[in-house]
């Protein structure tokens, strides 16, 4: 089947260009753009819509294995079509973690049967997440991992992360962390101030963000691995990722939305909803990261979807689990950015689509001829009011619940086949 996009207003973020033009589709992938409609090709009519490269979304988290009552591939999989996240990066903390190429190949494979959008995998950098033990870095990359970290579990033990990046780098395998001094910010339910203690919530200073981060980075230098630090939230971090670029280490950041579109005030009435890690930041911090990533200092914006029962969250804020659910309410969380006026589309989708899939070696996220026809057409000015009952993931913990918002998915397709559709939702 031959699909022709016409009348669409194309979000290249390659080209960083936002313009109209028309896309043809067949055998699952881009073979032309501004053309004639082929003959005989089905022709898709955007209305004026946006039609951009569907969303890479890194670091989500899926309950299978161990929580499949959070969150299953299947259900993920329809949130993701819905949300217009064409490709999802799930994490390895699950129960058990993701740290043998046997628990991988389980993953993969319930993926592929569940899933209707692509779906990748990182592994676990230790075993169990502990931080004593290096997994098999090798046999997990040939099983297909595309990085490999802890999640939020930080490695303590300098000497055994030093060993980790090292065998990474002669793998030429992507280390992905969570820039964080534990030290300090175990116990944390919001960032260190006067509104924490006003509200009396245990903090955690910013600096324990820049510690972790400047750990991480001399153990780079020495190493020269690859590496990315999953959320960069703090103003103080910025100028020491910016050093390590500048010095030439193989460096990305990411961020999540939440953290570009909420702050630490949005905890004032203590709903655990907006209990997350690292926890929400100042105003100011908001402001200098959503900066950074207009700048391209940080690279990659993600969800983090992170689902959580009723029976987690409906507990005292410092007891509440953290996270929030994403992968459906990422572009119009997104949104906000671009009404503000902080951030283009074409920026937009270069962090949330193009950034994330070169790093991670993939060949989508691109609107070029010859890439993968993972699209999502949307309407970024169509305002709707979120009731988290509707959301498709099987978890409802989402901080946007009620709020009024803008940017509706009308249609998502992967590899040309339609995969979600305004009409049928």
């Amino acid at each position: 089947m031959t699909l022709y996009f016409h009348n669409a207003r194309l979000i290249d973020p390659e080209a960083l260009t936002d313009a109209p033009g028309t896309v043809t589709v067949a055998e699952g992938r881009i073979v032309a753009r501004d053309d004639a409609a082929p003959e005989g090709a089905e022709v898709i009519d955007c209305g004026g819509k946006c039609l951009a490269p569907g969303i890479v979304d890194w670091g989500v988290q899926v309950g299978e294995p161990g929580a499949r009552h959070k969150e299953s591939f299947r259900s993920a999989g329809l949130a993701a079509a819905a949300g217009g996240v064409t490709t999802l990066i799930a994490r390895p903390d699950t129960d058990p973690a993701i740290d043998t190429p046997e628990v991988l190949e389980f993953v993969r494979r319930r993926a592929a049967s569940e899933t209707p959008v692509n779906i990748r995998h990182m592994a676990a950098l230790t075993r169990a997440r502990e931080g004593r033990e290096m997994v098999e870095l090798g046999f997990l990359l040939d099983a297909g991992a595309v990085a490999f970290g802890d999640s939020d579990s930080v490695v303590r033990d300098t000497r055994v992360l030093t060993r980790c990046l090292t065998y990474a780098r002669g793998l030429g395998a992507l280390v992905v962390g969570h820039p964080q001094d534990p030290g300090l910010s175990t116990g944390a339910a919001a960032t260190s101030g006067k509104f924490a203690s006003l509200r009396g919530l245990p903090g955690v200073s910013p600096m324990a963000e820049r510690m972790g981060f400047d750990r991480d980075m001399g153990l780079i230098e020495m190493t020269g691995a690859r590496y990315h630090a999953d959320q960069v939230t703090c103003a103080r971090t910025l100028p020491a990722l910016e050093r390590a670029k500048a010095n030439g280490l193989d460096v990305t950041a990411g961020v999540s939305i939440h953290h570009l579109t909420l702050n630490e005030f949005d905890l004032g009435d203590y709903r655990t909803f907006f209990k997350l890690t690292p926890p929400l930041r100042s105003e100011d911090d908001r402001l200098a990261v959503v900066q950074a990533v207009a700048d391209g200092l940080i690279d990659v914006i993600a969800s983090f979807h992170t689902p959580q029962d009723e029976e987690s969250k409906r507990l005292p804020f410092e007891e509440a689990a953290p996270g929030a659910v994403g992968l459906q309410t990422l572009l119009p969380a997104a949104m906000r950015l671009y009404h503000a006026d902080a951030l283009g589309l074409p920026q937009l989708w270069r962090a949330m689509a193009l950034n994330p899939a070169r790093r991670l070696g993939l060949d989508c996220g691109r609107l070029a001829v010859g890439a993968p026809a993972d699209l999502v057409l949307f309407d970024p000015d169509a305002p709707f009011v979120l009731d988290r009952f509707t959301l498709r993931s099987k978890s409802k913990n989402t901080p946007f619940d009620g709020a009024r918002m803008e940017g509706r998915v009308l249609g998502t397709w992967v590899g040309g086949a339609p995969v979600h559709s305004r009409e049928a939702a």
